[in-house]
C-alpha cells in the first residue's frame, strides 16, 4: 500500500467528524436544557398568582423567596384552606396564625427568635416540597436579586433561637420531666417515677420566645430546697403524684 493512501484514511475520518459537527452540533446533543434563570417578581407581579385565574400557575413567597406550589392547588386554589398564602408573602402568618388583614405580611418584626427560626423552617419545608421560581423584590432582596440586611437579620435571629433552644433542651435534660396525662373525667395529672414533681422556671425560655413559662421536673429529696422550685397548688410536700 502506498503511503499516501494510507494518510488517506484518517484524513477522510477528520474530514467526516468535522462536517458531522456541524449538521449536528454538540448543544443540540444535550439531554437536559440550560438552568432558567429565576425570576425577580414584584408585589404587584405576584398578585398575579393568587389562585383565582386556573389557567394560571400559583405562587406564594417566603422571606422573599418565591414558590410554585400549583401541584398543591387544592389547598392554596380558590377556595382551598392556604389560599390566603397565594399571590403574596405572608412570612409572619406562618406562626402567628392571623391569615386577615394587617396579619398578612412578610414584616416579622417583634417576634421572638423561636418564632423567626419556625419561619425559617417553613421557607426550608417549600424548598424540599415545591419548585422554587424567584425572588420578590422589597423587604428582603433588592432589585438586583441580592439579599438584603433584613433578611441576613432574620437568618441570624433564627441561628440564634437555634442555639437557644439546643441549650434548653441540653439543661432540661439534667433533670427529668414529670410524667403527665389527662383525661375527661379525672382532669390532668402529673408524677415522678423518682423523685418529686415540682413546677420550674425554663432556664432560657425568656430568651427563647420572649415569655416565661415553666414545667414539670422531678426533683429528689436532698434537691428540694434549690430556690425557684415550686410545689402545686393542693398538692402535698412530698407527694409523688399531683392531680392539678
Amino acid at each position: 500500500m502506498r503511503l499516501s493512501a494510507f494518510l488517506g484514511i484518517p484524513l477522510a475520518i477528520a474530514l467526516i467528524a468535522f462536517l458531522y459537527s456541524k449538521i449536528f452540533p454538540l448543544s443540540s446533543l444535550r439531554t437536559n436544557p440550560p438552568p432558567l434563570k429565576h425570576r425577580l417578581f414584584s408585589v404587584e407581579e405576584l398578585s398575579l398568582y393568587n389562585g383565582s385565574d386556573p389557567q394560571q400557575p400559583i405562587y406564594l413567597g417566603i422571606l422573599g423567596t418565591v414558590f410554585d406550589v400549583t401541584k398543591g392547588k387544592s389547598h392554596y386554589g380558590s377556595g382551598g384552606g392556604y389560599n390566603h398564602f397565594a399571590g403574596r408573602d405572608a412570612s409572619r402568618a406562618f406562626v402567628s396564625g392571623n391569615f386577615t388583614g394587617d396579619g398578612l405580611t412578610d414584616s416579622l418584626h417583634g417576634l421572638s427568635s423561636s418564632e423567626v427560626k419556625s419561619v425559617v423552617e417553613w421557607r426550608d419545608f417549600y424548598f424540599r416540597t415545591y419548585i422554587y421560581i424567584g425572588k420578590l423584590v422589597g423587604r428582603y432582596y433588592n432589585s438586583e436579586g441580592n439579599p438584603s440586611k433584613y433578611l441576613k437579620g432574620v437568618e441570624a435571629k433564627a441561628a440564634r433561637g437555634a442555639q437557644l433552644l439546643e441549650k434548653q433542651k441540653n439543661e432540661e435534660a439534667k433533670v427529668p420531666s414529670c410524667n403527665s396525662r389527662w383525661s375527661q373525667n379525672e382532669g390532668s395529672e402529673v408524677w415522678c417515677d423518682d423523685g418529686y414533681p415540682r413546677l420550674v422556671q425554663r432556664p432560657v425560655e425568656i430568651a427563647l420566645t420572649g415569655k416565661m413559662s415553666k414545667r414539670c421536673a422531678c426533683y429528689k429529696e436532698d434537691e428540694l430546697e434549690q430556690a425557684g422550685l415550686e410545689v402545686y397548688e393542693g398538692c402535698d410536700y412530698f407527694a409523688k403524684k399531683c392531680r392539678l
